[in-house]
């Protein structure tokens, strides 16, 4: 049985995608374009946005967000409203990313993570919701990370973000699902975004944004609750999750090498 509704037929359903400038986000706006979506494009960057929403029409709506700015949120999605009467589903996917090890940390980097990672979907979080909430119905997901099943080498920071996203999309379900609001979460393996480009190690399974997007979309239309992919990788990672810590510590460093 799905645990959320699935999502098949995306014509005319009404979508904000939040950190849709690049990678994942940019994929999945434009795979929900072309299947007749309605799609609200965020992120920092204006010229991008437009440059993707161009071609598209009344479909695409150029809507510059910065996530970290809390106050820039509830002015956002009234826009979205006003122009489109409400909001079927909500992709919250802005993340950076910044490699390090324990004796490179930079506690001023770390907060930058922290703030565009954890806090900007926290403070997408308040409006969306009571957003669905009034209308009884819709959809949110939230992108994370298989980074944040365990402690990985060179996630020192980003893996505990993406870990708190896990833990908060899981509560959010327990408390959204029985209002007949879908909750989805999407934990993605290694993608090739301007984000992964900075890792300097060899990337095991590594999938383009467009092979994610499709992933995703399959993953709603089964209405599964979390979205791992690819799981030729994922699968591994949640076994290693179940081992003691002296395997698991052992067989990270023995499988990355680091």
């Amino acid at each position: 049985m799905s645990l959320n509704p699935p999502l098949r037929d995306w014509r005319g359903v009404r979508v904000w995608i939040i950190g849709a400038s690049s990678g994942i986000g940019a994929a999945v706006g434009q795979s929900l374009l072309a299947r007749g979506a309605r799609v609200a494009l965020s992120a920092r960057s204006r010229p991008q946005l437009e440059r993707a929403a161009a071609p598209h029409g009344d479909d695409a709506l150029a809507l510059p967000l910065d996530v970290t700015d809390a106050a820039a949120v509830g002015p956002a999605l009234q826009r979205l409203v006003d122009a489109w009467g409400g909001i079927d589903f909500v992709l919250l996917c802005a993340g950076s990313h910044q490699p390090a090890r324990a004796w490179e940390f930079d506690a001023d980097a770390a907060r930058r993570l922290v703030d565009v990672n954890l806090n900007g979907v926290l403070n997408c979080l308040p409006a969306v919701v009571q957003q669905l909430l009034r209308q009884q119905c819709g959809g949110i997901a939230i992108v994370s990370s298989v980074a944040g099943y365990g402690g990985l080498p060179t996630s020192l920071v980003y893996g505990a973000t993406k870990a708190a996203l896990i833990n908060l999309t899981e509560t959010l379900y327990l408390d959204l699902a029985p209002r007949g609001i879908g909750v989805y979460l999407i934990n993605p393996g290694f993608v090739k975004t301007p984000l992964t480009d900075r890792n300097t190690f060899r990337m095991p399974a590594l999938i383009s944004a467009d092979e994610a997007a499709a992933e995703i979309l399959a993953g709603l239309a089964r209405g599964r609750f979390e979205i791992h992919f690819p799981r030729r990788f994922t699968r591994w990672l949640k076994l290693l999750r179940l081992l003691p810590y002296r395997w698991y510590f052992a067989l990270v460093h023995k499988g990355t090498g680091l």
